[in-house]
């Protein structure tokens, strides 16, 4: 069952869906509208706005649109019901005591209670006298007592089903606890065993940022392997969102954020005082990761391991960072192969004095194409000019003024040279740029014709765009429906995603329901509010006519007109009957 929808509507006119959104983004007024950066892919130009009038937002980078609804559904990675709540209670609203299906809903709280029920166990498993290795093993990295308790630390025992048990003595089934990735299901036999995904290792809980144990890593304390087990993809989690320490970071008064590798990195620098310290999960840093970092700060340095695979990460988190606005620093560590070894080793004054150290993204490239070739030779001067030129190439004047006067009076070359070098490369540049430009406007062309919730679109774009229009002219115009419903019917439309919409809409206009995004949130997921979205925006492109409308009508009733016989082969009965049609 939905909730009902005039609840819905209730909750749409009570919610300002500018303040909603310019909590997570910045917005800048345009006239009737708002602009921002979007928060659901990288740009650099603002091309997310905001419609106060109709409560909805839409990207024109992305696609992402929707109603206030499908925000907050999308950013909190929520399903509806929950999205609903999270809304209500920014509006002051209550919930309906019933009318609606929260099965999802309460799904997922039952993952997130079995996790924070499983975070307990480890914990108080971790503080047992029989556990002593586990606990010694945090205190002979350095961490006290205080700090584990603050992360909530824990073990999990050598023991096949110990957590299983406990937690089916806590109401929890196996096959809960097998959807929360806590257990494991093993068929042999014709018979299913359960038995604990995590044994005998430290546990790190991963918690959101509302304070819920939303997964879980888990080291070995010895050299075996797999060196880190961590939970899979869940109705709660989602690895490629996944931030370590982002629910205490937060907090942060200087609006920077420290981003390091590792759980322990992230613990040992809040332990030495920097509380701001993140680990961003997963094996590659991620678009999602990036846009959630650019909410909470201004400022992010990266202090990734000393190592190959940390320079490599290095540079694809400055690729990733750099699309969001940030300002970015890179820390070039020395006295340890990561923070936590640092600060063990030499306390946090030599952390401290790295990070104020901590180079800008333009200067952290040139150290790294330094390292790799030889200034003492005239070749090796020329390599790294050439790579130099092509960094210093993307730019401002400023710092290649500033970059070429520096690198002139270091390896004596005239300044005058490494500009023109600089001049060439960026030429090349250019060149790239617009052969890119290019064939993302070739895509974007070959996008407006394609739509991933409508792949019949593309085959059948005359009809789709009749549909199209005669959902956004409705929409904007409920009588244009009510004189118009006995010529149109589902059963014309062509393409199956369209035809759900103008159901939806009819269904509406039916019931008295006014007509905007919100009547649609319930029926279709959030990637599919973006194509309901860019529908919806038609309306102001349109000329708003029953003219319009009825033409669209006449194209598809044309579309979906059976193939018209071979005249020369019909009767003279079969001839008169498609005269009289005509």
């Amino acid at each position: 069952m939905r909730i009902n929808e005039r609840f819905i509507q209730e909750l749409q006119d009570k919610v300002d869906i500018e303040s909603v959104i310019s909590s997570s983004i910045s917005l800048k007024r345009r006239g009737k509208t708002l602009v921002g950066l979007c928060p659901f892919h990288n740009e650099k130009t603002p091309s997310f706005t905001v419609y106060p009038e109709s409560n909805s937002f839409y990207c024109f980078g992305c696609g992402a649109g929707g109603d206030v609804i499908s925000f907050v559904r999308r950013m909190e990675n929520l399903d509806y019901i929950e999205a609903v709540k999270a809304v209500a209670q920014m509006a002051g609203v209550s919930m309906p005591e019933d009318g609606y299906d929260d099965t999802l809903s309460k799904q997922r709280l039952r993952l997130l209670n079995a996790n924070r029920e499983a975070a307990r166990f480890y914990h108080e498993c971790l503080m047992k006298p029989e556990n002593r290795k586990a606990l010694d093993y945090f205190l002979k990295r350095g961490l006290d007592i205080n700090i584990i308790r603050r992360f909530g630390l824990g073990y999990a025992p050598d023991d096949w089903c110990e957590l299983i048990n406990y937690l089916k003595a806590k109401g929890f089934t196996e096959q809960e606890l097998v959807h929360a990735n806590l257990a494991r299901r093993s068929d042999k036999n014709g018979r299913a065993n359960y038995y604990d995904n995590f044994r005998n290792r430290v546990m790190f809980p991963i918690i959101d940022l509302r304070g819920n144990v939303i997964a879980f890593g888990g080291r070995v304390m010895d050299d075996s392997k797999p060196k880190y087990i961590n939970t899979s993809d869940t109705l709660v989690y989602k690895k490629s969102n996944g931030v370590f320490g982002l629910n205490l970071a937060k907090n942060a008064n200087d609006n920077k954020l420290i981003l390091v590798e590792g759980y322990m990195d992230v613990i040992a620098l809040h332990q030495a005082g920097f509380t701001n310290a993140i680990a961003c999960l997963g094996t590659a840093f991620t678009n999602e990761q990036a846009n959630l970092l650019s909410r909470y700060a201004d400022e992010v340095i990266i202090c990734y391991d000393n190592d190959g695979a940390g320079r490599t990460a290095t540079a694809r988190a400055l690729g990733v960072l750099n699309k969001t606005g940030l300002k970015l620093r890179v820390v070039q560590m020395s006295g340890g192969k990561d923070a936590d070894e640092i600060i063990r080793t030499h306390g946090r004054e030599r952390f401290a004095d790295l990070l104020k150290s901590a180079a800008g993204t333009t200067e952290y490239k040139l150290l790294e194409v330094r390292t790799k070739t030889d200034l003492s030779t005239d070749d090796g001067k020329v390599e790294f000019l050439m790579a130099a030129s092509e960094i210093l190439a993307a730019c401002s004047i400023v710092e290649r003024d500033i970059y070429s006067t520096r690198l002139s009076n270091e390896l004596g070359v005239s300044a005058d040279s490494i500009k023109a070098q600089i001049r060439m490369a960026e030429g090349k540049l250019k060149r790239i740029a617009e052969s890119k430009k290019r064939q993302e406007t070739e895509a974007m062309l070959a996008k407006s014709f394609e739509d991933k919730n409508n792949p019949e679109r593309a085959s059948n774009l005359r009809a789709a765009k009749a549909e199209e229009t005669l959902i956004a002219s409705f929409m904007r115009n409920p009588d244009f429906y009510n004189k118009l419903k006995e010529q149109i019917t589902p059963s014309d439309y062509v393409t199956a995603f369209n035809r759900r919409v103008f159901e939806c809409l009819s269904k509406a206009l039916e019931n008295g329901i006014e007509p905007n995004l919100s009547i649609f949130s319930s029926d279709f997921t959030p990637e599919e509010m973006d194509s309901v979205t860019r529908i919806f925006h038609l309306s102001s492109s349109l000329s708003n006519t029953l003219r319009e409308c009825e033409d669209c009508i006449k194209v598809l009733k044309e579309n979906s007109a059976p193939p018209v016989k071979d005249t020369s082969s019909m009767s003279d009965e079969e001839f008169l009957k498609l005269f009289k049609k005509k």
